[in-house]
């Protein structure tokens, strides 16, 4: 930021009103990175401009990149939460946790003051007196569900032209809907069949079922034997679904249950609905700009995004920590429902074991997206191309490797190399590297033995005359790029020994953690990304797999040689005579202590039983 516009900064810090609003903070392009609500906007504006105050890569990044700054005083700080959620779904800025593809979630509609009215979905909650459910993130999950709803309680949703024809149609005949257009229902029923579709999507099945078994009590009465097994059948089937519904959590009170997963800068937030004690469906949200946020602002700026589209907000939102602001978001909820709203973190027993059990599967499907996004063939394409223009590569690579250094202290030391092919996770050419050479914590001499050890074996195949049948295919495939996991000096760590091993020419770039900066050889300043841009994207899903897959074996080792004895590096001591010695003597201590000849009476040869008490 320029001097002069620092100073432009501090005199309108000066101005800014102590009193509840909303803030935007705005680059050098004028554009909106970032949309906040403040008790007093003074203090959180100066915060802000204060030397040191980031405490994330995050915001750090964020304070780096704010030119300019406006503001919107409010009457108090629930108008000034509903304003910054609102300017938040408009601008959707990069810094700002949001709601991914929201503009696209589906709502059931029922338009009941019509008086045939049409079941349809939609993709916008309109004040038109009709009532709406959702929002839902699956299409599938809820055309499946208006399916199963339309076997039991049978609708139109033919479009308004073809109801006009006034003929019925296929769906009459198989009993999927019950021919308002012939006035074969009349307008009464068919409202009212409308209001018992509302029960069921609202999850009171309950109160669905009393009024049918009334019905049929009534339909019994009169004798009319016909509706009283029509309505059994209902019943039945209503019960058929219940069933399926798992009793979740004693009362009668309707809850959210709330839990997420992340992985690097992904998260995936998922949803349970309890109604009357039993969980009635669920729905899964993927969030974008989370980064490093922690698990208090993540969770604000879900509930805030959530309840703002949800056509229905729970007597209890049920979540698994702390949420940032939590007494105004519990008076904001109120507000929305219209009645109060506790926000519960349950610490233990069943509704903490559900929460933690929605954590997992809330993983499996963040496990499912990273996945389809790798595979994604139409995705991966642009990232390849604008990771080759932001890193000045003649073409896309097609071969990218990464490597991590996983230890502690030097200790279990391991080297990962992790493979991407046209932008997607190879994992037949993963491999491992245990470190052999390096003693103590050097992580910059460990990263050169793994690739010294690993170019080597690809030098030996390029002198083979048929490479490509030869050896193992991780080894002997030329990388088009290699990507290190840290900064300048493990850049310069791998330069020297691409340098001797004569492969200087494959492109080599490292990535540092903090920043999320791209260090490229021969260039002083780092090469800095659109925190969401494709390219950036791709190098950090790459970097994120070396790391897990080096830690994950690293935790491995660690765990072997902790349950290892000192008895397994002695040569000649094999797992027979380790085992005749430790029944015999019952511990390494023992051995220590005992005499050479109690040792060699156990069948170890004089000369092995020396230098094991040498060794020992």
């Amino acid at each position: 930021m320029a001097t002069q516009q620092e100073e432009a900064i501090k005199q309108r810090l000066r101005a800014v009103p102590d009193e509840p609003g909303v803030y935007l903070f705005r680059d050098a392009r004028a554009q909106v990175i970032y949309v906040g609500k403040a008790l007093r906007l003074r203090d959180r504006l100066r915060q802000y401009f204060t030397p040191g105050y980031a405490q994330t890569a995050r915001v750090d990044e964020m304070v780096r990149r704010i030119y300019d700054f406006e503001f919107v005083q409010c009457a108090n700080e629930v108008e000034a939460l509903v304003l910054e959620c609102n300017l938040i779904k408009n601008y959707r800025p990069r810094f700002n946790i949001r709601l991914k593809d929201d503009k696209n979630y589906l709502y059931l509609k029922l338009p009941v003051t019509e008086q045939y009215p049409r079941v349809h979905y939609s993709r916008r909650v309109q004040n038109d007196g009709a009532l709406y459910f959702g929002p839902y993130t699956s299409a599938q999950s809820l055309r499946g569900t208006v399916k199963s709803i339309r076997q039991l309680l049978p609708f139109r949703t033919c479009s308004d032209e073809i109801f006009k024809q006034g003929k019925v149609c296929l769906d009459f005949h198989i009993r999927r809907c019950p021919g308002p257009c012939e006035k074969r229902i009349s307008p009464e029923d068919y409202k009212a069949r409308i209001r018992e579709v509302a029960l069921f999507m609202e999850g009171r099945s309950d109160v669905l079922v009393r009024q049918l078994e009334d019905r049929m009590g009534g339909a019994a009465d009169r004798l009319d034997f016909e509706n009283a097994a029509r309505y059994r059948d209902q019943l039945q089937s209503i019960e058929r679904i219940a069933d399926r519904q798992n009793v979740l959590v004693r009362g009668r009170d309707d809850q959210d249950l709330i839990a997420y997963a992340r992985k690097g800068n992904d998260v995936f937030v998922e949803v349970a609905y309890v109604r009357q004690g039993k969980m009635v469906g669920h729905d899964g949200h993927p969030l974008d700009g989370a980064g490093d946020a922690g698990e208090s602002e993540l969770l604000r700026s879900f509930l805030l995004q959530y309840y703002t589209s949800a056509t229905h907000v729970p007597r209890s939102v049920i979540v698994p920590g702390p949420v940032e602001d939590p007494d105004l978001m519990r008076d904001w909820l109120t507000q929305r429902r219209g009645g109060p709203v506790s926000i519960d973190v349950p610490q233990r027993g069943r509704k903490r074991a559900l929460v933690t059990q929605l954590g997992e599967t809330a993983a499996q499907e963040l496990e499912q997206q990273r996945i389809q996004a790798d595979y994604d063939r139409s995705r991966t394409e642009p990232m390849l191309a604008a990771l080759a223009e932001a890193l000045d590569l003649e073409q896309p690579p097609k071969r990218i490797e990464c490597y991590d250094i996983s230890n502690i202290q030097g200790d279990s030391a391991v080297g990962a190399m992790v493979v991407f092919e046209d932008g997607r996770p190879r994992n037949d050419h993963y491999r491992h590297f245990r470190i052999k050479y390096v003693p103590g914590p050097n992580d910059f001499a460990m990263l050169q033995e793994v690739l010294k050890r690993r170019l080597e074996r690809l030098e030996s195949s390029l002198r083979r005359e048929d490479a490509d049948a030869a050896g193992d295919r991780s080894f002997t495939s030329r990388p088009d790029l290699i990507l290190i996991d840290g900064g300048k000096g493990q850049l310069g760590a791998a330069l020297e020994v691409l340098e001797e091993a004569g492969f200087a020419d494959i492109p080599t770039f490292a990535l540092a953690k903090e920043r999320e900066e791209i260090f490229a050889p021969g260039r002083a300043e780092p090469i800095v990304q659109e925190h969401n841009s494709p390219g950036m994207f791709l190098v950090q899903r790459i970097r994120d797999e070396a790391h897990r897959f080096a830690i994950t074996h690293h935790r491995k080792v660690r765990s072997r040689k902790a349950l290892s004895s000192p008895l397994d590096s002695i040569e000649g001591i094999g797992p027979a005579r380790k085992r005749a010695l430790l029944r015999q003597f019952g511990s390494v201590q023992a051995i220590r202590e005992a005499p050479v000849e109690d040792i060699v009476a156990v069948g170890v040869p004089e000369k092995l039983a020396r230098r094991l008490k040498e060794t020992l």
